[in-house]
């Protein structure tokens, strides 16, 4: 299905990435735990963690090998298992799935609002996008039981994209979910796994998905 399938050297299992789960052999059907991370540019990146390192390679982040891809109108190598008209194949999707329920957010919709509180499993959840960088995330929108509803602050010219609650006034960052002013300063929001992908390979790992879609 036009995804990455890997083998373990222990007990030459296949895994789906897509999925995190094995697919064949003596560990079919065992999940692997999934730590979630984000996918950003190295300026957003380097701005929240100014003193991170890099892997080094060699020059190797100097093009992508997929730009012609990204462009192109092809849906993977093998084609949409599951036409799903309700967005373009290639329009760019934040997903996510717990236990057997997906949801998906395009990349349009999140970049207009930017700070999206919604539902997902009867849920409260923020979704945030720094629409520079295309990073988005999602987090549950509870802090020591209590719910939380955010919205965007104006621009401070770092970058760095900020939120507040309305329940506190907190500051929070909205790329990493922590409240760096206000009442619930050091607090950090529980990040829910999500993953990028163009929208004919999340519906069709996920046909039964949710769509987010924009609000009047």
């Amino acid at each position: 299905m036009n995804a990455l399938v890997m083998y373990d050297h222990q007990t030459d299992t296949l895994w789906s990435q897509f999925l995190s789960r094995g697919v064949k052999g003596p560990l079919a059907g065992q999940q692997l735990e999934i730590v979630p991370s984000i996918q950003t540019t190295w300026a957003q990146w380097q701005g929240l963690h100014p003193e991170t390192l890099v892997l080094d390679k060699k020059g190797g982040y100097r093009r992508d090998t997929y730009e012609g891809y990204y462009r192109g109108r092809s849906a993977g190598i093998l084609g949409e298992a599951n036409k799903d008209g309700r967005l373009p194949v290639k329009e760019l999707v934040v997903g996510i799935d717990l236990e057997g329920s997906a949801k998906a957010y395009p990349f349009h919709v999140m970049a207009a609002e930017r700070v999206i509180n919604d539902t997902f499993r009867g849920e409260a959840v923020v979704v945030t996008f720094e629409p520079v960088s295309e990073t988005g995330a999602v987090f549950r929108s509870q802090v020591d039981g209590r719910s939380l509803t955010f919205h965007t602050l104006p621009d401070a010219g770092d970058g760095i994209m900020l939120m507040q609650d309305q329940q506190t006034s907190s500051t929070w960052q909205a790329v990493t979910g922590r409240a760096i002013d206000g009442p619930l300063a050091g607090a950090a929001l529980q990040r829910l796994p999500s993953n990028y992908s163009f929208w004919f390979a999340w519906s069709d790992f996920h046909p039964d998905t949710e769509l987010f879609e924009a609000r009047p």
